[in-house]
């Protein structure tokens, strides 16, 4: 049996505004059952902060991306509650939370995603298309700019480079003005100086757009580009880092590697 966490007052619509983007409480996911059940999250509370980039780190199987997925209501948690701009995620139904994904939410993962077929422009407005919602040009042309992608537009995906391909990607999830962003290891595919380049951009959608972003990452380098980092272990938070640098990254990670 689920048991959720406490009740907490319900927040008035300036406290939503001005307070965190996104949070979970009590938030549990158990995969299986019985002897074979694996608890992948176990009882988190955490706070994403507006207009900022968090990053997410941890070992292999700490439970991250699991973390990442039932914020962004790509997977239901077992237990606890998570909210995304003022929205409970965890307790709409599956309509509502496809609504909500292609209108509030913004996706980045590893693999690029883009649909073959079309141009890089028309990758970049498939989430409006999609919603028929209107493009607003002067933010389409905004985007554009801030990816460096003027020259590629009438390309299609075959015809772009990794990081090109990446960089629609980061495009297209800002296209709908989404509450947050959500990358999944944006850069795992990556070189060096593409992943600068999307790690900058995404950067860049915070500092001058006011986009709230939350990244997986298992890349120091990676993590440095954010305001945060969050540090998770056998799905429990363990840490976190405030304005981190590649070496304070390494040596939290590694202090953390150290500890019985």
């Amino acid at each position: 049996m689920s048991h959720a966490p406490p009740a907490e007052p319900a927040r008035s619509v300036a406290d939503i505004a001005t307070g965190p983007i996104a949070r979970a409480r009590g938030l549990v996911k158990t995969y299986g059952s019985g002897d074979t059940a694996v608890k992948a999250l176990d009882g988190i509370d955490v706070d994403f902060g507006r207009g900022e980039l968090t990053a997410i780190m941890g070992p292999s199987g700490s439970g991250k991306s699991t973390l990442m997925h039932c914020m962004a209501g790509l997977d239901r948690p077992t237990a606890g509650a998570v909210e995304v701009d003022g929205v409970e995620v965890s307790r709409l139904s599956e309509r509502r939370l496809t609504k909500l994904r292609r209108t509030r939410l913004g996706f980045v993962f590893q693999a690029y995603n883009l649909v073959p077929t079309l141009t890089a422009a028309e990758n970049i407005t498939l989430p409006l298309d999609i919603a028929r919602q209107p493009i607003d040009r002067d933010f389409f042309d905004t985007v554009v700019d801030a990816v460096r992608l003027r020259d590629r537009l009438h390309h299609k995906p075959s015809e772009l480079s990794g990081g090109q391909q990446q960089r629609v990607a980061c495009a297209r999830a800002l296209m709908s003005r989404p509450a947050v962003v959500f990358a999944d290891e944006p850069t795992g595919n990556l070189d060096s100086e593409s992943s600068a380049e999307v790690l900058g951009f995404l950067r860049r959608s915070v500092d001058d757009f006011g986009q709230s972003v939350v990244m997986v990452t298992h890349e120091p380098t990676a993590a440095s580009y954010a305001h945060r980092v969050l540090f998770l272990a056998d799905g429990r938070l363990v840490g976190e880092l405030v304005d981190p640098t590649p070496a304070t990254v390494l040596e939290a990670l590694g202090a953390r590697h150290q500890d019985p």
